[in-house]
């Protein structure tokens, strides 16, 4: 299966669940790349539209690209008001915009799908001079004893698992080699979450790599979250200890 499919059938309880990204890192975005209400922000893997709509909120011009059906539409139906969005089928490694015609260039949550070398070749034919690649994770902080028992559950249900966010947090290397001479400004901010029952489950289940309905682990997996669940939670919540963690540079 090709990873553009990896979330189909997801995008309703993706766009449910999954987490928005601290105002003050949208702030620091704003204010490192000196955005003006004119320019052009192409949001790369664009998913469900979630990070595209804390641009759009600050009245920015958004260019959506996302190869997934089920979430591209997704992000359309829920983005019609803003007449500053735009939404393009397309690849991270084929975006099909115009050479030297965007003013940044993000990433929430996506990079570590794609093909790098050509994405690379990609955002330097269409950023304009000096521009930057902006990429963001929401990442769970590994040294919560609930995110490190959530894991265990994974491992032991989820046969695609390989750590959370494709694990790509312990690769370093890789910005060094993505970023243009290995130089970026890393930033994080604590961005705990709070589910109740039914979030904490379908934050779960939105995952790539989680069981659908009709797999045999499905049930497994429910049951132990469930397990999860009844052992941490206060008055029916529980809090994710969880990281935005931002990486910024020219490519």
């Amino acid at each position: 299966m090709k990873t553009t499919e990896n979330f189909t059938d997801k995008a309703d309880i993706y766009a449910k669940y999954r987490p928005s990204y601290p105002n003050e890192y949208i702030d620091y975005l704003f204010s490192a790349n000196q955005l003006k209400g004119d320019q052009i922000v192409a949001d790369i893997g664009s998913g469900t539209g979630i990070f595209s709509r804390q641009l759009l909120e600050r009245g920015i011009n958004v260019i959506g690209v996302e190869p997934n059906d089920d979430m591209r539409k997704m992000a359309e139906q829920s983005l019609t008001l803003y007449s500053r969005f735009k939404s393009i089928k397309a690849t991270a490694e084929n975006t099909s915009l115009n050479g030297n015609s965007v003013d940044l260039v993000t990433v929430a949550q996506a990079f570590h799908w794609f093909d790098k070398k050509a994405f690379k070749i990609e955002c330097q034919r269409i950023l304009k001079q000096k521009a930057n690649v902006a990429l963001v994770w929401n990442s769970r902080d590994l040294t919560s004893p609930i995110i490190k028992a959530n894991a265990e559950i994974c491992q032991k249900t989820c046969s695609n698992f390989k750590g959370f966010s494709g694990g790509i947090e312990e690769t370093p290397e890789l910005f060094n080699s993505f970023f243009k001479d290995g130089k970026y400004e890393f930033k994080k901010y604590q961005n705990d979450l709070i589910f109740d029952y039914e979030g904490f489950l379908g934050r779960n289940l939105s995952a790539s790599y989680a069981p659908k309905e009709k797999d045999e682990e499905y049930k497994r997996f429910v049951f132990l979250l469930s397990e999860l669940f009844e052992k941490y939670s206060k008055d029916g919540k529980i809090v994710l200890s969880n990281i935005t963690r931002s990486y910024l540079g020219n490519i």
